[in-house]
């Protein structure tokens, strides 16, 4: 282990390339252990071996206090009615597995499949007003509302403010990473307790205008007598929306900018259209748009020689994983839309908590992409990217291109 290395996401330089210190770490100090009291681990082995392994919880309660909890507690007060982690992300099984049986209904391949055609004509739409401008910001009028869109109609939603619930939104995920701001954090929980009153109210009002929806079926979700409490529905709810198309921007954002950083890449894709679907596991294994989770041992546990004691918080840096050259090969750190292995990567997490949304993520993807460099052969970035600023859901705020 090296004394010198520390993994830093504060370090300036580090939301536009994370790769250096996880590079650093991976040959040098490969379990570590923060300064706040929490174990990063960034090997591909490591971490695959975490994220599969049962005897691993996912509940913050099995832990114990760490340097960011006391922080949190100090800013927002201990006493606090803190909220229940109900979600299924937030669960162990049994919990976890009750959970997700109740929601994966909604996201069988049958069902996912049925959905393509919509999303061709919802990205063929936002590209037809694209084509008369001659420019686009991909963030905001692609990479955002299409995913965006596609949640709302599979859930059922009404019309929403989306720039509101946008903004609400990407503050809520910042919990999902180290926060040493106090004004983040009040903002945090104040944009939590707003996204969980509107979701209260969407819920309330679908109840009184069911139809063939997810959240219609959620609210009626029985098995063996067993269904969704009034919370848990709220919880899932949530949970389905935010990760619906959180992660899905990133994904198409950060594949669009390694096309255009990598100019051979774009014109292999554009001359092999059927190429795409190894080109989006590769965008996820280059640039993940999740960059890391956690699990929570039991127990302590040996990693590499280095004993991790009970109750402590491990993350899994998959974007580290991802670009591990002892698996993917010393062109890691390449992207290579041909790579035989690009699907092996870590994107979507592992073991029973593998993401749900992982196959319409990857179809919105392969819609969005594809569709964007088959239309506009002579794509180019007008300006330069501006990052969103978050460490774990990282990927960009804007990125202006000019469409010929």
């Amino acid at each position: 282990m090296s004394d010198t290395v520390l993994f830093n996401p504060f370090e300036p330089g580090y939301i536009e390339d994370p790769y250096r210190q996880f590079a650093q770490l991976r040959a040098s100090d490969p379990v570590h252990l923060t300064p706040f009291g929490i174990w990063y681990l960034t090997r591909y082995d490591d971490v695959l071996r975490l994220l599969r392994d049962p005897a691993l919880s996912v509940s913050d309660d099995m832990a114990k206090p760490t340097p960011l909890a006391a922080f949190a507690d100090e800013v927002l007060g201990a006493d606090r009615d803190r909220p229940r982690n109900l979600s299924m992300l937030d669960r162990d099984p049994p919990d976890h597995t009750r959970l997700r049986r109740l929601v994966s209904r909604a996201f069988t391949p049958k069902r996912i499949g049925a959905l393509r055609g919509r999303i061709q004509e919802l990205v063929d739409a936002k590209l037809d007003v694209a084509a008369g401008t001659g420019s686009m910001e991909l963030v905001g009028e692609l990479a955002f509302p299409l995913p965006f869109e596609v949640i709302s109609e599979m859930l059922g939603l009404p019309d929403t403010d989306r720039d509101q619930i946008r903004a609400w939104s990407g503050v809520v995920v910042r919990g999902l990473e180290p926060v040493t701001d106090p004004d983040l954090l009040v903002a945090i929980e104040e944009a939590a307790s707003r996204l969980t009153d509107l979701m209260t109210e969407l819920i309330d009002w679908k109840r009184r205008h069911p139809d063939d929806r997810i959240l219609t079926q959620l609210i009626e979700a029985e098995d063996d007598g067993d269904a969704l409490s009034d919370e848990e529905l709220v919880a899932q709810v949530l949970l389905l929306f935010i990760a619906g198309h959180e992660t899905t921007v990133n994904l198409i954002g950060n594949g669009v900018l390694a096309l255009l950083r990598n100019p051979a890449q774009l014109a292999r894709l554009q001359a092999d259209p059927d190429l795409i679907g190894n080109a989006v596991d590769e965008f996820l294994r280059f640039d993940a748009p999740v960059q890391m989770t956690r699990r929570i041992t039991i127990a302590d546990i040996e990693v590499q020689g280095r004993t991790i004691e009970a109750g402590s918080f491990v993350v899994a840096a998959l974007a580290s994983a991802n670009r591990d050259e002892a698996h993917f090969g010393p062109d890691a750190a390449e992207l290579d839309l041909g790579r035989e292995r690009a699907s092996e990567h870590l994107a979507f997490g592992g073991g029973v908590h593998y993401c749900l949304g992982a196959a319409l993520a990857r179809m919105e993807a392969q819609v969005a992409i594809g569709s964007l460099v088959a239309r506009f052969p002579a794509l180019v970035a007008a300006g330069e990217p501006v990052y969103n600023g978050r460490i774990n859901l990282r990927g960009l705020e804007h990125l202006d291109v000019g469409l010929r």
